[in-house]
């Protein structure tokens, strides 16, 4: 059951859009359910013996707006609140009663009419479809003082949530006052008359956010909202220094033919330039720019960064699953930042799921779990870095090296979901697993090529060798599907890369074994496709497996023939990185 509150300033107005036709003639049948004394008025249902539905409005609004008359200047310029109570999908139908008793207890929770009290503020609850209720009120009480609302919202989204159990309804996830302010009605009425696919306030906040990702200072994030587009107005103090910030989208103007502006602080409470300020101080990035740790020399820029990304996503999750709460929330929001910076420069086939992702996260990042002044300059020296390489091409090395963040950013938004799961978070975790569902589908659709080309390296391998990386697999991973009689095929691009990796010059046994040991596989929607992903990272192989795999450095080991595979692998050859043991520095199992 979802709330959705608003203040206007038109009784008449108001009760015309309830009782008429609806935008897209949706309204039937409105009708009263529950008034502030049960004998209000109704147009929907005048049974006078010559009834004029416009009569009987005008009566409605006149008894609505007689104490806020009586109050004259006293009275609130916004003295019209206005509450949308909807079931959702796959609820029961609710009788007209049972809508009276819900306005009933809504109007009590929000303090417009208490129980009992004989003052409260004057309402009515209309129906017009079946699944909601508008529930209009004038801000006057009967002792002409004006209502206390403080936090009229979180009280009636809290007695929406004991309706829910109580009358046995889908049972959403409890707000912390964390997320981002929604788009109003108008707004969103507004939206769909010039033909807008979302509300200027969402356009804002996921440019202002993308324009956020990276930014090494005030003056680049401010020079990327211009280039965005975006009209930017400053507010400066006497001194001169920047007070605040706020933006419009051009075209979009008020009945004045002003633009609408919006202060950063009420498109997401972490977008205000306070807050700003604070994640920049806490991350800002080299001024230098320095090799992607861990890229292939002979890659593209955008495929350079994006395994150096992999890198550093793994080990926000290490931190996510064992550092401190201040830390871990400083991590979450440093993830926000790496996923709007892929969006943002991803391959065309993926860019509408990775633009979905980041805007389902933007909600992982806020909670009322403080990030401490940690240390977030590898995430966003990632997102600055996928960013300044520009746009991805959707093949060859930068397909490749996509496919593989997507499988590391997947385990980073679990590991946020049993982060926040942990501690209640309940819409935090929800958004996370959502956030999960999205890159898995990208993923999918940046993998298709790679993941094709190596099943058909690893099927067209002589017998004896494939057999021999069969039995390998088989011994290291006796509990996840490999059957005694022979691996399935989709093992194939497993057999492939191991196969690869013994030519450059790394002992695909202990390769395999560092690997499955980086983190627990569980959680792995394909254990076999993971296990690739990483073995390929940690080999320096080419992420697209048509390209030419670099021998390690300072590696004085032969590869090994395949004739020869029975020797001992216990120890990994000198071209394998080593895991670290200190869990900060340790890359995270999955």
């Amino acid at each position: 059951m979802v709330p959705d509150i608003g203040r206007g300033s038109r009784t008449h107005g108001l009760l015309v859009y309830l009782y008429g036709p609806g935008r897209r003639e949706e309204h039937t049948d409105a009708h009263l359910v529950g008034s502030w004394d049960g004998f209000a008025p109704d147009p929907g249902r005048d049974t006078s013996p010559d009834p004029d539905p416009k009569i009987t409005l005008a009566r409605l609004t006149a008894a609505l707006d007689l104490r806020v008359k009586q109050a004259g200047d006293r009275g609130p310029a916004k003295h019209v609140w206005h509450c949308s109570v909807r079931t959702a999908p796959g609820d029961r139908r609710f009788s007209d009663e049972e809508w009276n008793a819900v306005a009933q207890r809504i109007v009590h929770a929000t303090g417009i009419a208490p129980d009992g009290d004989p003052d409260g503020c004057r309402w009515i609850a209309v129906r017009h479809a079946a699944d909601h209720i508008h529930i209009v009120a004038t801000l006057v009480r009967g002792d002409l003082r004006n209502p206390r609302l403080n936090y009229d919202f979180n009280k009636a989204q809290a007695e929406c949530r004991r309706i829910e159990k109580e009358m046995g309804l889908r049972r959403l996830d409890a707000g912390d006052g964390t997320a981002a302010k929604n788009p109003t009605s108008a707004e969103k009425f507004k939206a769909e008359r010039t033909g807008r696919p979302e509300t200027p306030r969402e356009t804002l906040r996921e440019a202002v956010r993308r324009a956020l990702a990276g930014a090494e200072d005030e003056k680049e994030f401010f020079t990327r909202l211009h280039e965005a587009g975006l009209r930017v107005k400053v507010r400066h103090a006497p001194s001169g220094d920047a007070l605040g910030y706020n933006v419009a989208l051009p075209g979009d103007r008020n009945r004045d033919g002003e633009p609408v502006w919006y202060p950063g602080s009420k498109l997401s409470p972490d977008l205000s330039l306070p807050k700003i300020r604070r994640r920049l101080a806490d991350g800002t990035v080299e001024r230098t720019a320095t090799p992607a740790s861990g890229g292939r020399a002979d890659s593209s820029p955008p495929a350079r960064e994006r395994r150096s990304a992999t890198a550093i996503a793994e080990r926000a999750a290490v931190l996510l699953d064992s550092g401190g709460d201040g830390e871990a929330a400083a991590q979450l929001v440093g993830v926000g930042e790496l996923l709007d910076a892929v969006a943002q420069t991803s391959p065309a086939a993926t860019r509408t799921e990775l633009a979905a992702a980041a805007r389902t996260f933007e909600r992982a990042t806020r909670s009322h779990v403080q990030a401490e002044r940690a240390d977030t300059r590898a995430l966003r020296s990632a997102a600055r870095g996928i960013i300044r390489a520009g746009g991805a091409l959707g093949r060859g090395e930068d397909g490749g090296t996509t496919a593989m963040l997507l499988s590391t950013l997947v385990l980073v938004t679990l590991a946020a979901a049993h982060w926040h799961s942990a501690r209640g978070h309940a819409q935090q975790a929800h958004a996370s697993r959502q956030t999960a569902e999205h890159l898995r589908t990208a993923y999918r659709q940046a993998a298709t090529t790679p993941m094709r080309t190596l099943h058909e390296q690893g099927r067209a391998l002589p017998d004896a060798q494939r057999r021999a990386y069969e039995t390998t697999i088989r011994a290291a991973l006796p509990n996840h599907g490999v059957r005694e009689d022979g691996v399935p095929a989709k093992t194939d691009a497993l057999v492939a890369t191991l196969a690869q990796a013994e030519k450059a010059g790394h002992d695909p046994e202990a390769l395999l074994r560092q690997a499955i040991d980086m983190r627990e596989l569980d959680t792995a929607t394909d254990v076999n496709d993971v296990l690739v992903w990483r073995l390929r990272r940690i080999a320096q192989l080419p992420a697209h497996p048509g390209a030419t795999p670099r021998r390690p450095k300072d590696s004085t080991s032969n590869p090994k023939s395949s004739a020869n595979r029975t020797s001992n692998r216990t120890t990994p050859a000198t071209g394998v990185r080593p895991v670290a043991p200190t869990p900060r520095n340790r890359p995270p199992r999955r």
